[in-house]
């Protein structure tokens, strides 16, 4: 079973005499260990100064992944008898960690009376497909262990749904039919044991037949209406009753009142994506009926309390699922996403278009050249010719004048369009409120485009995908989404401040710190140059214990949101020529990140198990050898120069190194002793031959670090 530390031992004996061999590093015996295409590492102690021991090798290695084990042993090149071994390794129980459910959403719309199903992957800790294949009471035992609970919202009596459960062992997923006879909103926790697995805790609203007839008609005519009462809003509390009206609709929720019946009043909106929560309050003792509960992190939480609240969450349940494509998990939204994008220019031709681009001049010359381009000309698939040089663009090219792009517009270095809140190599970039005079609002614009450039290469599949090579503050691509801006946001976009100031006032006493809601601005040699109101009439506010919070968040908003308002606007503005905003908003800041950039972060195995070789020669086999010890010394910006200098890319796609397309490949070259060469185009390292394994890494090294740029290697 997984997790289970293996130990074998060998001994070895002279074929005539049949007396023990004592064994030595001399012998070149050699073990390895394979599952499927991973290379599994092995503690190998070969020998012993006991002479009862001398004759044996002894290994030991830990099982992670389930499957079938491949362990060749060889002494010289000759296999040992019985080489190769197989070994069979079953996964281990469910982890309620990594067991998970399938397509899972925080809300979900039965018919009571009728089952609704559910899917369920159990996984080991590990991340292995449980299965119990020919282990009928191992199976039973473990899906015992699975339970289902259920409470009402609003007075946590405890109910008991009628639970099915069928395990498909072709599928490794667990069915779950879940059914409710009577209409009501339900909290349901799925449990492994005593813990919730993941995404297991959700909303179930089980309505009546007629009632899921209604909701069905109101997805049809695309907008329903339901009256109200309002609780909350603005952060004040309406002791009285107040009635509205929720209207919704495939785009937003809008909160009305009618003054004197009939002239309408909007009193909030709110878009209709997954970063606008509706939940219901558990205890609800004070109210007649359940109270919903609305909230996107942009403006203040609305409470309402309706005999209708059901319905009103059902149907934002609909059109939500509808929206992002019917799922709630990273993959599906980006799968959706791609898809819809494709879909919204369909009609804009991919035809190519030739670009011939400075590299010294590498933002203006692009800039003049797509100064006058439509969004069809956008859409278009772009042929890069660097003026002056050789190369023909089969991708390569692309792919490096995107990233000599992004070096240009986003690092802090370079054109000052973006900065950083320290001086920290890894810190993040965002939006400059101080930006030179020769940086306009048209470049941000630019470079929005080029971001929804890349998105819509990147849905036109694996060999057209391309990333923005920046890691950007979380309060920036928040602002891309339409989020509210809090103080929050400071711990990860700007740690020294949130360190130095935020966190004290958040946690300690504020009353003796003179406070007001201002923010004193300074330049750079620390002379004072003016004092800004946070809110209107800060300077007479003082900061107290009870408005430290609401000082905190305006501190946010004036730092993060309001100094770079226009050069956010103009990025956006940009942005929204080739991406819908609609089709942003499904995923939340931390999504779009992995969306836009991709990952840079890959490991020597991944690089192993999603790489193919092209070359059967004992020189290259030795090389090759010679790569994967170089590589496994690498710290991470040497990696990351590799993947440049192999791919034109330093970063990854959204799946890492299996979505690379073409795969990886590493390839002997005809040569000897010279620098190893790249083909970008088709991600595709060529290595030559040498005497050593010095000269080999000497040579690897000065190659990724300088020939990083440009096809003069190749």
């Amino acid at each position: 079973m997984v997790g289970n530390t293996v130990s074998f031992t060998v001994q070895f004996f002279q074929r005539w005499s049949r007396r023990p061999y004592p064994v030595s590093d001399a012998d070149s015996i050699r073990i390895n260990i394979r599952q499927g295409a991973n290379k599994i590492a092995a503690a190998v102690q070969i020998g012993s100064s006991m002479a009862t021991e001398a004759n044996l090798v002894k290994a030991t290695f830990t099982v992670r992944r389930a499957g079938q084990y491949h362990i060749d042993i060889n002494l010289g090149s000759i296999p040992i008898r019985g080489s190769p071994f197989v070994k069979y390794f079953r996964p281990g129980p469910p982890d309620p960690s990594k067991t998970t459910l399938v397509r899972p959403t925080s809300m979900v719309v039965c018919t009571a009376g009728i089952p609704h199903q559910l899917l369920l992957e159990p996984r080991d800790e590990y991340g292995n497909y449980c299965s119990w294949n020919h282990d009928a009471p191992g199976q039973q035992k473990a899906l015992d262990a699975f339970s289902c609970e259920a409470y009402a919202i609003g007075s946590s009596d405890i109910v008991r749904p009628l639970v099915q459960w069928l395990w498909v062992e072709l599928m490794h997923r667990l069915i779950i039919n879940v059914t409710f006879n009577e209409e009501g909103i339900y909290g349901v926790r799925l449990k492994l044991d005593d813990s919730i697995i993941n995404k297991g805790e959700f909303n179930m609203i089980a309505l009546s037949r007629s009632e899921a007839v209604q909701v069905e008609k109101a997805l049809v005519t695309r907008t329903a209406t339901y009256e109200t009462k309002l609780l909350t809003i603005n952060g004040e509390k309406w002791n009285k009753n107040k009635k509205v009206f929720f209207s919704i609709s495939p785009k937003q929720i809008a909160l009305k009142e009618y003054i004197l019946g009939i002239i309408p009043k909007r009193l909030a909106t709110f878009r209709l994506c997954p970063a606008t929560k509706v939940t219901f309050l558990k205890n609800t003792n004070k109210q007649e009926f359940p109270v919903l509960v609305i909230e996107d992190g942009a403006q203040f939480t609305v409470e309402l309390s309706s005999k209708e609240a059901h319905l009103m969450a059902a149907s934002f349940a609909h059109y939500l699922l509808k929206n992002i494509g019917g799922s709630e998990t990273f993959t599906d939204k980006q799968g959706f996403f791609y898809q819809e994008i494709r879909k919204f220019h369909q009609k804009k031709p991919h035809e190519k278009l030739l670009l011939r681009v400075e590299r010294d001049k590498i933002l203006e010359s692009s800039m003049k050249l797509t100064k006058s381009f439509s969004t069809t000309d956008w859409c278009r698939n772009y042929e890069i010719s660097f003026i002056g040089e050789q190369g023909l663009d089969w991708g390569g090219l692309r792919r490096e004048w995107i990233e000599l792009l992004c070096v240009a517009i986003f690092d802090r270095r370079h054109s000052g369009l973006f900065t950083s809140f320290s001086e920290d190599g890894q810190a993040l970039v965002h939006p400059n409120p101080k930006m030179p005079a020769s940086c306009k609002l048209k470049h941000y614009e630019f470079a929005g485009k080029l971001v929804g450039k890349c998105l819509y290469e990147s849905s036109l599949g694996a060999t057209y995908r391309q990333l923005i090579k920046a890691r950007f503050t979380r309060s920036f691509l928040a602002q891309l989404i339409g989020l509210r801006i809090n103080y929050k946001y400071f711990e990860h976009d700007d740690p020294p401040l949130f360190l130095s100031k935020i966190k004290y006032i958040e946690e300690n006493d504020v009353s003796d710190m003179e406070l007001t809601f201002t923010e004193d601005e300074y330049d750079e040699q620390g002379k004072l140059l003016r004092t800004v109101e946070l809110i209107p009439g800060g300077t007479r506010i003082a900061v107290d214990n009870v408005n430290k919070y609401r000082y905190l968040d305006a501190l946010a908003q004036h730092r993060l949101v309001n100094s770079v308002r226009d050069q956010v606007d103009a990025f956006i503005r940009g942005l929204g020529e080739l991406v819908p905003d609609n089709l942003l908003s499904i995923f939340d800041e931390n999504e779009l990140e992995l969306l836009v950039c991709g990952t840079s972060d890959y490991s020597v195995a991944e690089m192993k198990a999603h790489h193919a070789a092209i070359g059967s020669s004992p020189e290259f086999q030795k090389v090759i050898s010679w790569f994967w010890t170089a590589v496994t010394n690498f710290g991470s910006e040497e990696m990351s120069r590799l993947l440049q200098f192999t791919t034109g890319s330093s970063q990854l796609p959204p799946g890492g190194l299996s979505e690379l397309q073409p795969k990886l490949q590493i390839a002997a070259s005809p040569c000897f002793g010279t620098l190893p060469t790249a083909h970008t185009c088709f991600n595709q390292l060529c290595l030559p031959d040498y005497e050593n394994y010095e000269q080999f890494e000497k040579a690897l090294l000065i190659a990724i670090n300088e020939g990083s740029e440009g096809f003069g290697l190749v």
